[in-house]
């Protein structure tokens, strides 16, 4: 477990960007682990953790509901309504049918945010919208969807050496969104265990680290 040393890393890079610090948020990427592993990150600092499977959700949230849990996976409509029970954030919003089915599932919160997962790289095999319809989906979640609050964009980047371009892309197209539509969208969820300090650099809100924090994943048998 090296919780110690990845949010100091975090801290560092808030440091380096001339960031408050505190104002990035670690969530554990937590796909695979143990419900130990969880709980021990979470006595060593970790708030917030984020899940890529409904299943794996649903066993551990309950045991450890001292932390905030995001989901931070696809979404399937037919799975959205375990986590609108067991989590507080989805990073991964990518339709309008997606976002009016869990705005139903929803109805009487005012408590739970969203990211529209933006595809920046154009890539075939990632999820999320297009850069060029993030504008059209928030713009429909703001009018049709109160239950649901929209907070920023997530992305994944292309599998380069360049991430900074990806997260710098992703930030100055949040700040178009926000001035068009006149919503402030402070969150951006960019980030993970080998380009959190880009990221950080470029803005990030929210990192969103496995194995740096819980060590390689066993190899599957």
């Amino acid at each position: 477990m090296n919780a110690t040393a990845v949010l100091a890393r975090v801290r560092d890079a808030e440091r380096r960007a001339g960031r408050a610090p505190g104002s990035v948020t670690l969530v554990g990427a937590s796909k695979t682990r143990t419900t130990a592993e969880v709980q021990s990150a979470h006595a060593a600092g970790v708030t917030d953790f984020g899940e890529n499977y409904v299943q794996e959700l649903v066993l551990k949230a309950p045991q450890c509901r001292t932390a905030r849990w995001h989901f931070i996976g696809h979404l399937q409509r037919n799975k959205a309504k375990a986590v609108a029970l067991h989590a507080s954030c989805l990073h991964t919003l990518d339709s309008t049918r997606l976002a009016d089915h869990l705005d139903g599932l929803l109805t009487g919160r005012a408590d739970f945010d969203v990211l529209l997962e933006v595809n920046v790289g154009g890539e075939g095999s990632k999820g999320g919208v297009a850069p060029d319809g993030a504008e059209a989906l928030a713009e429909h979640v703001l009018r049709h969807c109160p239950s649901l609050r929209l907070v920023g964009l997530m992305t994944i980047p292309p599998p380069d050496d360049a991430p900074r371009v990806w997260f710098a892309a992703l930030r100055e197209l949040r700040d178009r969104l926000a001035a068009r539509l006149g919503h402030p969208l402070p969150a951006l969820s960019m980030g993970m265990s080998d380009d959190l300090d880009e990221a950080v650099l470029e803005g990030a809100t929210f990192v969103r680290v496995g194995t740096a924090l819980f060590g390689p994943r066993p190899p599957k048998v």
